[in-house]
């Protein structure tokens, strides 16, 4: 009888719903029951979304749409100017080692001629010293000829 008693109660308390079955899941659908999707908004079939909701999810999208179309138009406008500099720094570049070859060229030149030159440059140099000396000799010499004038004309004063 007891045992009687037990299965009883036991199957009573089987068929009342339990506090907590009682209880959604944030994972159960009102409709359907356990869903895969955690957010609110999961898709079904059979419930119409509300059409605001739709059109501010559309327009959403489509500013989310040309947003990201603006970024990736104004990142290849960039990369379309960097592309354009770098050209035109390549070709500055080039021009600048043209002229530096020129220059080098010019240089070379300048250094054979003055090696040319340089025996010519010596001459002139040995020139100028004999010139300077030539000049002392020719002071020493007018200075010796006013001395000798100069005792010519006192000599010259006591014979007369």
């Amino acid at each position: 009888m007891e045992d009687q008693r037990t299965l009883t109660v036991e199957r009573e308390k089987s068929e009342r719903p339990s506090p907590k079955k009682s209880q959604r899941s944030p994972y159960e659908s009102p409709k359907k029951g356990p869903t895969l999707s955690t957010s609110t908004s999961s898709f079904e079939a059979v419930d119409p979304h509300d059409p605001v909701l739709n059109n501010l999810a559309s327009t959403m999208f489509s500013k989310t749409a040309e947003w990201v179309t603006g970024e990736l138009e104004s990142t290849t406008d960039e990369y379309k100017l960097l592309e354009q500099m770098n050209r035109l720094t390549l070709t500055k570049y080039a021009d600048m080692r043209q002229i530096t070859s020129n220059i080098a060229k010019g240089v070379t030149e300048l250094n054979e001629k003055y090696a040319q030159l340089l025996p010519f440059l010596d001459q002139i140099d040995q020139i100028d010293e004999s010139v300077s000396r030539l000049e002392q000799a020719a002071y020493k010499l007018d200075a010796y000829s006013k001395r000798l004038e100069a005792k010519f004309k006192v000599l010259e004063k006591r014979t007369v």
